[in-house]
């Protein structure tokens, strides 16, 4: 499959101007699609999911500097889940909330290392689709100030002081095995070691 950049990109300043019209300048919107068609289209190994993949992550880092800058109105609480690589343990941690939450926060991850042209883990997501949870479209995401200014809690995971530090916020670091080459059996029990540290976190969040 073959894209055309500049048609592709061009269409989308267009969409997300009118998707942020009276937030962002089509400028600003154009500098977050640049950046995001550099970030994914120049390392994805799979042509057919650059479209999408640059779509989400060029909305991603407009609504988290939107959300940073008090653009827009928060209307849940947003959480941050990092790891290095955002492959494995950030990205579980990131759907079990989405999953388990019933939208009541918005959730994001992202990695202090992260490839975007990299992969989930397989085993990762072959333990989070036995739970129901689809991850055809996750992919990993370089961490971005924005994203942590955006944030209300950052849930950091093997990543140390490479997350940057804001008064006001929430942190909280979880000592969570990384699934990197283990087997089906320990991505589980990792899987499920994340999912009671979720649910304790929500449950604190949310009452």
């Amino acid at each position: 499959m073959d894209i055309d950049r500049d048609t592709f990109t061009g269409q989308l300043v267009d969409d997300l101007s009118y998707s942020y019209t009276g937030i962002f300048e089509p400028d600003d919107v154009r500098t977050a699609v640049d950046e995001a068609w550099e970030a994914i289209a120049t390392r994805s190994r799979i042509p057919a999911f650059i479209p999408v993949l640059v779509t989400r992550r060029a909305r991603e880092q407009l609504m988290a500097r939107a959300q940073a800058e008090g653009r827009v109105v928060k209307k849940v609480p947003e959480l941050l889940f990092v790891c290095v690589h955002n492959a494995g343990r950030s990205q579980m941690a990131a759907a079990l909330a989405e999953h388990l939450s019933a939208r009541r926060v918005h959730v994001r991850s992202a990695g202090s290392a992260a490839d975007p042209g990299g992969d989930i883990y397989p085993l990762v997501v072959d333990s989070l689709r036995e739970r129901g949870i689809a991850m055809d479209v996750a992919y990993p995401k370089p961490l971005s100030d924005s994203v942590v200014r955006a944030a209300d809690v950052i849930i950091t995971m093997g990543c140390g002081d490479t997350c940057p530090y804001y008064p006001g916020k929430r942190y909280e670091d979880w000592d969570v095995r990384d699934p990197a080459d283990q087997p089906i059996e320990v991505v589980r029990e990792i899987r499920d070691d994340i999912q009671a540290r979720v649910t304790t976190l929500l449950r604190q969040i949310l009452n």
